[in-house]
This record gives C-alpha cells, structure tokens and sequence, in this order.
C-alpha cells in the first residue's frame, strides 16, 4: 500500500506554519505517526517550537485515536537564540527577553482545528521523560542539537518506544552543515542502530525512521 498522506487542510496548515522541516520530510513524518498510531499508544515528538510537525502529528493521532504529545521548554534551542541564522525575533517575548513559542504554538493548533489532540508538555525534555511512565508508539527527536541535549533526548525517551514501534530523528547529516545542525543528532542516529534495539526502516532529507526490534537501548 501506498504511504499515507495528510488530507490538503492538513498540509496547508502544516506548510502555513512557522518551523524548518521542508514538505518532503513533513510526509514521510505523516506516514511513520499514522503507522505508528495502529499500535493505539501515544504519538510523541521532542521539540515542538511553532507546531509546525505538531499538526501531522495531531492529524495522525486522530485518526488513530490516539494523542499527540510534544514537549519543550519553549524558550528556543541553542541556534534559535539572538544573533543565530535560526532566531525569529516575533517570538521573541517583549516583556522578559526571553524567545518564547508557546503562544505561538497554540495558535498553530487552534487554527489547524487540532488543539483537543495534543497533550503539550511545557518542560525541559529529561525531566519529563523521567516522570513518563508508559510506553508510546514513535518519539520523534527533534530538540537541542548539541550533543548533550540529543544524548539526553535519546536516552530518556527512546527506552519508551514499544516494540515494533518507531523512533524518527530529524537533522541527520553524515557531514557538517554548520555548527548547529546534523551532527549530534547523527551520532544519536548511529548509537540507535549500533544498539541492537533499532532497525532503520527509511532515510528522507535529513529524517530517519528506525523501527524498534528489540532490547537494549
């Protein structure tokens, strides 16, 4: 059978949306969230800045009868800060300095229609992870690119992943892009694979889909 896709508001909505992942990586994202979402367990991502991959996400729990869940602190990533290629100063809070997306975020939901199908988790990533007590269907890693934050992303959730199903990590580069992208979290793709846990399943852009087959992350 062919990959599922997301319905044209779906995709409208996603593209209209503040965030980095281009259209081709958005759909294999699609696919992997509906398949995963036959396991009837949560659908997870780790790094939610505007919503943008929240929408796809969301659109495939509900169908499934699922939740999407996505944490982050909202305060940026390192390459969003000011004076990085990434920061966005309409994101920017005006009164404390400080980036922040949520409201942003939630107004991505609210007019995708899919705010009552997302479980958002305003916190830092190991933190939650370390109160998370079930397993889930994918977590997609998508937060901190240095090493530590997409060590502690890895390591924290991908033990959650159920077997058979899905860890999706986003900006893999097998060669340096710049300081901030590809590089960690290629290291987290090789650690996956060279676990024994996880089976890649596809690559598309800088996003890889590992299926979890077994023991020992």
């Amino acid at each position: 059978m062919p990959p599922a896709t997301p319905k044209p508001e779906i995709l409208a909505a996603f593209e209209d949306a503040k965030g980095f992942m281009p259209v081709d990586e958005g759909l294999a994202l699609y696919a992997a969230a509906v398949e995963a979402g036959a396991l009837g367990l949560p659908l997870l991502e780790v790094g939610t800045y505007c919503g943008r991959s929240t929408i796809l996400f969301a659109d495939a729990a509900r169908e499934a009868g699922t939740v999407a869940v996505t944490v982050d602190h909202h305060r940026g990533s390192e390459e969003q800060q000011p004076g990085w290629d990434y920061h966005d100063p309409e994101v920017v809070d005006p009164e404390v300095g400080l980036m922040d997306t949520l409201p942003t975020f939630r107004r991505t939901l609210h007019r995708a229609g899919l705010e009552d199908h997302v479980i958002a988790i305003v916190g830092r990533s190991p933190q939650a992870a370390k109160v998370w007590g079930g397993e889930v269907g994918l977590v997609f890693i998508d937060g901190g690119h240095t090493d530590e934050h997409a060590s502690n992303d890895y390591e924290g959730w991908a033990p959650h992943v159920a077997e058979g199903g899905l860890l999706l990590i986003h900006d893999v580069f097998p060669e340096p892009v710049d300081e901030f992208t590809g590089q960690a979290p290629y290291r987290v793709y090789l650690r996956a694979l060279a676990s024994g846990a996880f089976t890649e399943v596809s690559a598309t852009g800088s996003l890889r889909v590992l299926r979890r087959t077994g023991a020992g992350v």
